[in-house]
């Protein structure tokens, strides 16, 4: 197998997985709120118990008859019972963080700047039942570029920046990468990732008529002189072009790359409607 076969049977892995991630019970699509919680003790629609944050937590209060249960793991911290009483539930960021059940809804403590969230994923969510997949334009090797890290001088920096959610927040960002497409020299400037990767928030003249709106990039980590490669076969939706409740960050300024780039993830497919 020749390196162009062996990369596109590995992008072909790539969007099967994707698929199969945006489709599953309480994948990114299955999403049906995410209620921000204050100190104050709230209903929370469909769900049982008052629920309020409190300490860096996620607080409930339910009686063990309302049928919550800790997920997973976390069923040993409470003996394996429904929940009952006043619990506390970590987010996301915390290093154990605990979800719990309420028949099939999954529930996931989050916490984005120091405030938090309870997120609801319903299998039987609309937008999960209809969806047929993810369009996507065909795999073509010349979108795979080299291109060069540059971190900012100053270290890693946070830049304000819009939400989906109509809200600005920091955006994290640790320097740009420099590289050759369709014949131009171009950068985008790029965050850190886990295990060394970097990611980016991208548009292009594409975005929101032939592509959602924003894209989402990861790149492998650097080498010891800043070289990476940048696939835009592999530019992916962002998570709320599944659901309307997820918070994602618009791209920063100058990553807007004046290039239609016809590669990578263009839309979610519904059932019904045409590829």
């Amino acid at each position: 197998m020749t390196a162009a076969e062996t990369a596109l049977e590995s992008w072909h892995r790539w969007t099967e997985a994707r698929t199969a991630a945006a489709g599953a019970p309480h994948g990114p699509l299955a999403l049906v709120g995410t209620h921000w919680l204050g100190p104050d003790r709230e209903r929370i629609p469909g769900l049982p118990g008052e629920w309020w944050a409190h300490d860096g937590t996620v607080r409930l209060h339910v009686e063990a008859a309302d049928g919550i249960l800790p997920e997973g793991g976390d069923a040993s911290v409470h003996g394996g019972a429904y929940l009952h009483g006043e619990v506390a539930l970590h987010p996301d960021t915390h290093p154990e963080p605990q979800r719990a059940t309420h028949g099939e809804l999954r529930l996931v403590p989050i916490e984005r700047e120091g405030e938090l969230a309870l997120r609801v994923f319903d299998p039987a969510a609309p937008a999960r039942t209809a969806f047929a997949g993810i369009d996507t334009y065909p795999y073509a090797p010349d979108w795979a570029v080299t291109a060069v890290f540059t971190p900012f001088e100053r270290g890693d920096q946070a830049l304000t920046v819009p939400n989906a959610d109509g809200r600005e927040r920091p955006l994290a960002l640790a320097g740009q990468i420099a590289f050759t497409l369709c014949g131009e020299e171009h950068a985008l400037t790029v965050g850190r990732s886990t295990g060394g990767r970097l990611s980016a928030v991208i548009a292009d003249t594409t975005s929101g008529h032939e592509t959602y709106r924003f894209r989402f990039l990861t790149l492998p980590a650097p080498d010891a002189d800043g070289r990476t490669v940048l696939d835009l076969n592999r530019a992916f939706l962002p998570p709320c072009a599944f659901a309307d409740h997820f918070i994602c960050p618009f791209p920063p300024p100058g990553n807007k790359l004046p290039v239609a780039v016809e590669a990578g993830e263009r839309h979610v497919v519904t059932k019904g409607e045409p590829a």
